[in-house]
Order: C-alpha cells, then sequence, then structure tokens
C-alpha cells in the first residue's frame, strides 16, 4: 500500500474521534433549558423529544442501512411501516382481555407477540419487495424512486382491502398508560419505554457491525462490494438479508409508533417518510450513528420548537436539516461515497 492510499482512505480510528456532531445534543438539550424556563417542562420535553426519535431512529436504521449498502432509494420503505403498525394493532386487538388486564404480565404476554408477528410479517413483506420491485432496478436511481413510491401507494391501497378504510383505534394497556411522578415532573411510562427499546435497537446493530463476521461483510460490501465479490462471497445474498433486516425494524418501528398516536391508518407509513428522510440525510448516507444522532435532533427539536412556538413546528426539522448541511454538506458521519 502506498502513502497516497494511506492518505486518501484514513483508518476508521480516526472516524471515530469526531464528536463534534455528538456534542450537539447535549448543547441543544442545555440551550434549551433557559428557553423552556421551567424544569419540570423542559425534563418532559426532552424524554417526550428523545422518545420520538428513538421511535424515528428505529424506523429509518434499516433504511439508512439499506441504502448505504445496496444503493436503493426505497420511497416504500412506509409500507413496512404500515404494515407493522396494522399488523401488531390486529394481534393486540385480538388479544382485548390481556391488553385490558392490570396485569403487567399479561400486558406484556400480549404486546410481545403482536411486535413480533409485526416485524416477522414485515421483514416477509421486504423480502418479496426486493425480488419484485427493486431488484430489476439496481444502479438505476430515478427508476428506484418511481418504482419504490409506487409500490408504497398500492400497499397503502391494499391495506385499505385488508383491513378497511376506517382508522383502528389502539389503546395502550394499563401498564403502559400514566406517568412516573418525580416531583413536579411527569413522564410518560411508554416514553420511557421507547427511549429503552431505541437504545437496545442502536446498540445491538452497532455490536452486530462492529464485532461479528456479518457485520464485517456488511462494512465490506459498503466500502467495495466487488472485491468482496472476487474473495468468493455471496454479498447479494448478504444485500437481501439487510433489506430484510430494514424491513423487519420497520416493522418494529411501525408498531412503537401506532402505540404512540394510538391510531392506525394506511398512510401511517407514508407521513413519517418526510422525517426518517430528513433524519438519514442529517446523519450522512449510510450511517447508522449518523441516524442515531439526526433522529436524537430531530425529535428534540420537533418538541421544544412545537412547545416554545407552535406555528413554526412544522418547518422546525428542515431547517434543522439546513443548517446541518451548511455546516456539513455531506451530513454528520457520512459512510456511503456517492
Amino acid at each position: 500500500m502506498t502513502d497516497a492510499s494511506i492518505t486518501d482512505n484514513p483508518p476508521p480510528v480516526q472516524a471515530r474521534r469526531d464528536i463534534a456532531p455528538l456534542l450537539l445534543v447535549p448543547a441543544l438539550v442545555i440551550v434549551s433549558l433557559p428557553l423552556v424556563g421551567s424544569p419540570a417542562s423542559w425534563l418532559t420535553l426532552t424524554v417526550a423529544g428523545l422518545a420520538m426519535g428513538l421511535m424515528i431512529f428505529v424506523m429509518a436504521s434499516g433504511l439508512t442501512l439499506t441504502f448505504g449498502l445496496m444503493d436503493v432509494l426505497n420511497f416504500g420503505h412506509g409500507a413496512f411501516i404500515a404494515v407493522g403498525a396494522f399488523v401488531a394493532a390486529s394481534v393486540m386487538l385480538a388479544m382485548g382481555p390481556w391488553m385490558a388486564s392490570d396485569s403487567l404480565w399479561l400486558n406484556l404476554a400480549a404486546v410481545a407477540p403482536a411486535v413480533l408477528a409485526a416485524m416477522a410479517l414485515s421483514g416477509a413483506l421486504g423480502w418479496g419487495f426486493e425480488r419484485v420491485i427493486v431488484k430489476p432496478v439496481y444502479g438505476q436511481h430515478l427508476k428506484q424512486i418511481l418504482v419504490t413510491m409506487g409500490g408504497l401507494i398500492v400497499a397503502e391501497q391494499l391495506l385499505k382491502v385488508v383491513w378497511g378504510p376506517d382508522q383502528i383505534t389502539l389503546t395502550r394497556p394499563p401498564a403502559l398508560r400514566g406517568a412516573f411522578i418525580i416531583g413536579d415532573v411527569a413522564i410518560e411510562k411508554y416514553r420511557v419505554l421507547a427511549v429503552a427499546v431505541g437504545l437496545v435497537v442502536f446498540v445491538a446493530m452497532q455490536l452486530v457491525l462492529s464485532r461479528t463476521r456479518i457485520g464485517l461483510l456488511v462494512r465490506a460490501g459498503v466500502e467495495n462490494s466487488e472485491m468482496v465479490e472476487a474473495l468468493g462471497y455471496r454479498i447479494r445474498r448478504v444485500f437481501v438479508g439487510v433489506f430484510v433486516v430494514g424491513s423487519a425494524l420497520a416493522g418494529l418501528g411501525g408498531a412503537l409508533w401506532a402505540l404512540y398516536q394510538e391510531t392506525v391508518t394506511a398512510a401511517i407509513g407514508a407521513q413519517v417518510m418526510v422525517l426518517i428522510f430528513i433524519v438519514i440525510i442529517i446523519g450522512g448516507l449510510g450511517s447508522v450513528g449518523g441516524c442515531f444522532v439526526g433522529a436524537l435532533l430531530v425529535g428534540l427539536v420537533a418538541n421544544y420548537v412545537g412547545f416554545l412556538a407552535p406555528k413554526v413546528a412544522l418547518g422546525s426539522n428542515i431547517l434543522l436539516m439546513a443548517l446541518i448541511l451548511l455546516w456539513r454538506p455531506q451530513g454528520l458521519y457520512p459512510v456511503a461515497k456517492r
């Protein structure tokens, strides 16, 4: 290896030393305290923002990894979110007595299989979606946008055929209702659960990508898929597996989002796609760590601005994205070299 190649491709350790984007989250939290005024309201908004951000991360993480590895602009990702939401809602409604019980264990026994079913069905849909719709248009971004957007529209109509056009009301089980009261602070139980699930997903993804052979193949495939193929690995199978896992994560996020909203409609996936793409662009294409930081920023900004200036809350995350891109045009932690 020549000196020039070493200079052009610095080792990953150098990238890990870049902590400036990580400091944005605590900086935003600290700056917002005097603006909000009340410490109790500030803490409530902060936990709510983290919960929202981590749910968005769960939905977006699979898509950012898929784009980084497969170079696929999948606008149909919202279909997997919607399917996950509907499947989870159907399972939980079918287990109505357990959902309405005051027993924590019965509540968990209703929610856990619903989440697993949502992930399984979304993953299966992702496999079929990749084989039928995405595979013929690899490397053709314009066609990818058109066919995956078409796939999302078709999926929404099929959801209306299967579950009907009316929205489904989904009430949280008693174990996830209410809030933890700490002095003057009220922190919703469900938001704490959402934070915990999001952190578990992030840590699991980081461990898999950095500590396992599959993770090594995935990262190598992002950098140079042709070289991985030349070494005898079936990288295309890895691609399909990543697509399925990303779809399953979207189903998990859809289940979490359904309980968060307490209503499910066919458009539930499409409604969050704008936020998901903002998170992916902020984080850097193909970066799970960047997606995590971007999702936290988006969730916190949405809650702080919604409290301080509700009229401008709708465009606050677009402004956030613009400011981040002015600072770092490729996002916080770009991986994919497009």
